[in-house]
């Protein structure tokens, strides 16, 4: 048990309610402090743990028997030895319920934590990887979008942080022309993008951008329903047969360095 005010401060209340309870027993005879030293040892669990909740509940009791020869000597009734009796399990039970929660839910928040940090690291750490990733919940709602799709498709941070649905995605990238595709055949393949996340079809497809990459899209189920959407650059495997006078913007294509100045241009206009 570290030592602090709230590790002390179920004991001390504890002993200072016998005190108290002693000091007025004159003017009032009956008066019992069970009920109260056992709100006590439930505070001293709470705010403490089990240690201080323990400690509260020996000081309780080993206070009550005293007071209770203090009143009646060594002829004790019947009736007080039950009443001690169910101080002494009441206390104890107390002690041991609200310790034992507050370790659990410690526990809880500790378990929480490290998993939010966890997930704060992966986070950080696919926003540095050149390929776009989408995660999607159950109901096609994208709860994960890294930097590199945003890049791709020119996505804004505001979009991405709303958490949109996988179909809002598709129409923004028909909206800003992401697609190398006539005007007339981007229904059918949003349609058929659609259709592939909902089957959770794995079959890799490449789709063509019109800044000349080329990103090799997989749907993955996941167990829990939901999909992981990845979009690789494989511009330098598609366009190996362009000419060769091309190679050159291929290649810059590429360049993450590239791709960052591209980012910072968006964000200057």
């Amino acid at each position: 048990m570290r030592f602090g005010w709230r590790a002390i401060s179920g004991p001390v209340l504890a002993a200072a309610t016998l005190l108290l309870t002693m000091l007025f027993e004159r003017f009032i005879p009956a008066l019992s402090p069970a009920p109260l030293l056992v709100g006590i040892v439930a505070l001293a669990g709470a705010w403490s743990g089990l240690a201080s909740a323990i400690t509260s509940a020996t000081v309780a009791v080993i206070g009550t028997a005293l007071l209770s020869l203090s009143r009646h000597g060594i002829s004790i009734s019947f009736a007080d030895l039950l009443q001690f009796g169910l101080l002494v399990i009441a206390a104890a039970g107390t002690a041991g319920v609200t310790g034992l929660m507050r370790e659990r839910l410690l526990g809880t928040f500790a378990a929480e934590r490290r998993s939010h940090a966890t997930a704060a690291r992966l986070s950080a750490a696919l926003d540095q990887v050149d390929i776009g990733i989408v995660l999607l919940d159950a109901e096609t709602r994208a709860e994960f979008i890294n930097r590199a799709f945003c890049d791709y498709f020119a996505l804004p941070d505001e979009i991405a942080d709303g958490k949109p649905p996988f179909i809002a995605l598709m129409y923004h990238g028909r909206d800003t022309g992401a697609f190398e595709l006539p005007e007339d055949e981007l229904g059918t393949f949003i349609a058929q993008r659609m259709e592939m996340v909902r089957t959770g079809d794995a079959t890799p497809i490449n789709i063509a951008l019109r800044t000349g990459e080329v990103l090799r899209f997989v749907c993955t189920a996941l167990p829990d329903g939901g999909r992981m959407l990845s979009y690789t650059p494989v511009t330098d495997l598609v366009r190996h047969t362009d000419a060769p006078s091309r190679a050159d913007y291929y290649r810059s294509l590429r360049d993450p360095a590239g791709r960052r100045l591209i980012r910072y241009l968006r964000v200057a206009e």
